[in-house]
């Protein structure tokens, strides 16, 4: 999968570990895994990274070529350890050369050393010394704070991290059995030291160091990521952060992405006269769509020009050869008709993008519509649109999430309507006489999502000196990453709209209700969605929709358009409370804190509370129901002092119609704590540059 790192094992110079099952049980057939790294090379390929084993010739540049990890555990000569057998324990000075400049042009470096290691005949020091680090030829003891009574068993005690990222997110017990000691240099960091209690005291045993363009990172003991041990302790989570952080950002953040598809529409004369005939119309508009009465003589030039457009670009689409017919044909007659409210029926029913998801496939879109979020008139648009359809992602939705009209997209070109905040293509948006009987597909921009996403959450952790987990930093830094993770996210949200124990139209958008009810709808989606991405062991982009829910929802939501009726703002204060009276999120010393350990259950737990709520409100009637659902949300979001939903019933016109009721409703019913009002304020111009944001 794009976007996730490749990992190089080395073992051709007699290392004691394996990532290869036959080599394995060869090297120990009595107990296989005390010489294996068969579950470690597994987490990492869950995690979605690349894994391969280099089992002959010379380290060089060319072996390296395309790596962004090489982990080195433990060479080792076959008198000390069971090995693989291959080649000798020291690399030669042209490999020590070659893994250098791996690393200083942006590569990781993984080494597993061991206690006495003077003694195992190879020349990790050699390799070490050239970032910086020293290795200690001692074993560590500790009477005190070991495992299971063993005093070479010495528990490491996790250091704070300074910085953007926190390879220790998420991990509090680690246990190294029999364990050297190393030497920092300045610059670098501990991650791991023995205890006062132990000897030598506070020795590191795990460091970091950053090393040109690349990242180091040194264990004094192998034992702790073998089969045997990486189940223990906080060892697995360890593992996944310190190969995740050794890989840095990915290469398409390095200035090395894969080149875009190329679209034969864009470098197309064609598209650019119909953007600019779009554009010059536009300005002729009414907010319905219609053509004033004194630019109706130029509006009907500009309409044949914009046919001939759409007429030349079509052979390039010949999967919409037939809505692009009856678009020309629908920009005639509109034209024919006098230039009114412009009705489009014909070419929105023929426009089908559901029916072939197939990942690039491009579509030129050209509607009288407006844009969610954004336009609100019914202006002519022209949208250029490629579909973004990974096979993994077509495999979920065919096997575990059957939603046929969901359609995600990434922008390749627009006119003005989409240089806003818009990130959808609804085709309720499209100027009509009359909405079909029902829609068939509705298309999501997924690389605005992402690209907002990025900016935003960036931003966010910056301001709040959030360390992020590896992975998270990972995925802010690559657009890609974000992009696929966004498809996963909108595809199990959108199905969720129409499951579940429901008391009302999940459709509710077109009734009248108090916005918290909407707010509820939207979060309750998002949390089904991140409960299911806790269950998606096997789907790598699962652990990556975690953060992006989280994140978006706790940074931008809240912050995030007019306060008037916000309802997804209201669910990202509800979630951010949630978290925060949990002590899950804390803000403190003007920085902020996840406990990513207990971070999935407690958003789970809100779940469950928001589905109780759901359950329950099947059997109420529709007030005590907006009632129930006010105090839920004012459990953890105060709301306005001059609320009369607040105050109870007594203070609503429950002898009235249901318009009344939600009349009563404030603008702002649960404004802004102050802990948002200054997020606000800091973020402010960061969010406004979002509007029309392309991918980057």
């Amino acid at each position: 999968m794009e976007g996730f790192a490749s990992v190089l094992f080395d073992e051709a110079h007699r290392e004691s570990w394996s990532i290869r099952p036959e080599q394995v049980r060869t090297m120990n057939p009595g107990h296989p895994s005390d010489a294996g790294y068969l579950r470690a090379a597994e987490l990492l390929r869950e995690a979605g990274h690349r894994i391969d084993a280099h089992t002959g010739g010379p380290l060089t540049g060319g072996a390296l070529d395309g790596q962004d990890v090489l982990v080195i555990a433990h060479p080792s000569e076959d008198r000390w350890e069971r090995t693989t057998g291959l080649g000798e324990p020291r690399f030669t000075a042209e490999e020590l050369d070659a893994v250098e400049a791996f690393v200083r042009s942006g590569g990781g470096l993984v080494v597993m050393a061991e206690c006495e290691q003077d003694k195992y005949g190879a020349n990790l020091d050699e390799l070490l010394a050239r970032f910086g680090i020293g290795v200690r030829n001692v074993t560590v003891q500790d009477p005190r704070s070991n495992h299971r009574e063993v005093a070479h068993w010495v528990m490491g005690e996790p250091q704070a991290q300074d910085g953007s990222e926190d390879p220790l997110a998420g991990v509090r017990n680690v246990c190294f059995y029999r364990a050297g000691a190393l030497d920092v240099p300045e610059g670098g960091s501990v991650l791991l030291r023995s205890s006062s209690s132990a000897d030598p005291s506070g020795a590191p045993l795990a460091v970091a160091v950053p090393a040109g363009e690349g990242r180091v990172a040194v264990f004094a003991d192998s034992d702790l990521f073998g089969d045997d041990s990486i189940g223990e302790h906080d060892h697995a989570v360890l593992w996944r952060n310190i190969v995740t952080w050794a890989a840095g950002a990915p290469r398409e953040s390095r200035g090395s992405a894969k080149a875009p598809l190329s679209s034969p529409a864009l470098a197309h004369p064609a598209w650019t006269e119909l953007k600019e005939t779009v554009e010059q119309l536009r300005l002729l508009q009414d907010k319905d769509g219609s053509v004033r009465e004194d630019g109706r003589d130029r509006a009907g030039g500009l309409i044949d020009r914009i046919v001939a457009c759409v007429e030349e670009l079509a052979p390039l689409f010949p999967h919409d050869a037939g809505y692009l017919a009856a678009v020309a044909d629908d920009l005639r007659r509109w034209s024919g008709e006098g230039l009114g409210v412009p009705d489009f029926l014909r070419s929105l029913l023929a426009f089908q993008p559901q029916l072939r998801r197939e990942d690039g496939l491009e579509h030129l879109v050209v509607f009288p519509m407006y844009t969610q979020n954004g336009n609100p008139d019914r202006n002519l648009e022209a949208v250029l649109c490629r579909v973004v359809w990974p096979d993994w992602l077509a495999g979920l939705e065919a096997s575990r999430y059957d939603n046929p009209m969901f359609v995600p997209l990434a922008f390749t070109d627009f006119t003005s309507g989409y240089d806003t905040n818009s990130a959808v293509l609804f085709p309720e948006t499209v100027a009509v006489r009359e909405a079909p009987a029902r829609f068939t597909w509705g298309g999501i921009f997924c690389d605005r999502e992402a690209a907002r996403f990025r900016r935003v959450s960036r931003a966010a952790a910056d301001t709040l000196c959030l360390a992020l987990p590896p992975d998270a930093a990972r995925l802010l830094a690559s657009q890609r990453l974000a992009q696929d993770t966004f498809t996963l996210w909108d595809l199990v949200h959108d199905r969720t709209h129409s499951h579940g124990e429901l008391p009302f139209d999940p459709f509710m958008i077109k009734q009248r209700m108090p916005y918290w009810i909407y707010s509820l709808e939207e979060l309750r989606c998002d949390l089904n969605t991140f409960r299911e991405a806790t269950l998606l062991t096997d789907v790598p982009h699962a652990r990556l929709l975690q953060y992006a829910i989280l994140f978006d929802r706790l940074f931008r939501f809240p912050i995030t358009g007019p306060r008037v009726r916000n309802y997804d703002g209201l669910g990202g204060q509800l979630l951010f409370a949630h978290l925060h009276q949990r002590q899950v999120v804390r803000w403190s010393d003007n920085r902020l804190t996840i406990d990513w350990e207990h971070l999935p259950e407690a958003v789970v737990a809100l779940c469950e509370e928001v589905e109780a709520l759901y359950r329950e409100g099947i059997d109420r009637p529709k007030l005590a129901h907006w009632l129930a659902a006010h105090a839920l949300v004012s459990r953890y979001v105060e709301p306005h002092p001059a609320s009369r939903w607040a105050a109870g019933v007594r203070e609503l016109p429950a002898g009235e119609p249901p318009k009344a009721w939600v009349d009563a409703v404030l603008p702002d019913e649960f404004p802004l704590s102050m802990f948002y009002e200054a997020l606000a304020k800091r973020l402010g111009d960061v969010i406004d540059s979002t509007k029309g944001i392309r991918a980057a």
